[in-house]
């Protein structure tokens, strides 16, 4: 079921995904409406489920994890379950995709070195009963904002 939303809920949706704390008379300065107005749509778009939840982004950076790398993984289909559940359980998992096309899973990696990666993708995930085979893609570097598109101005 699609929920209609005009532009002042996708700014409104935008300015949230930026910054969930943003206070509603900040926000409402940002976005050109009254405090009320922007209170009564934050509701809304909450009631509606279009805002799942408030949260935080964790600096991983700052806790020493410096390195990012995606794990593509070709698994045996029988035990997904088990890899599943046992990869969701690693250190240094954060999300794990499950696909089509060349990969089975895909899991994103944060870990504090080369080494620490290394052992988490050979020692850890590669000898996991089921794991067939695993490639590995480094983060060289990162661009584009994790933000809801803002409505064209």
């Amino acid at each position: 079921m699609t929920t209609k939303v005009d532009a002042i809920d996708l700014k409104i949706l935008a300015e949230l995904q930026k910054d969930a704390n943003i206070s509603v008379p900040k926000l409402s300065k940002k976005i050109n409406v009254n405090p009320s107005v922007a209170y009564s749509r934050i509701k809304r778009l909450t009631k509606k489920q279009l805002i799942k939840r408030f949260t935080i982004e964790v600096n991983d950076d700052v806790l020493g994890y410096n390195v990012s790398a995606i794990i593509g993984l070709n698994i045996d289909s029988k035990v997904r379950e088990q890899i599943l559940d046992e990869i969701l359980r690693m250190e240094g998992v954060r999300e794990i995709y499950e696909v089509t096309g060349r990969f089975d899973l895909l899991i994103r990696v944060k870990a504090r070195s080369l080494d620490e990666l290394h052992s988490t993708v050979s020692a850890k995930i590669g000898k996991l009963n089921g794991v067939n085979h695993t490639e590995t893609f480094i983060e060289m570097g990162r661009r584009g904002p994790d933000s809801y598109p803002s409505p064209e101005t």
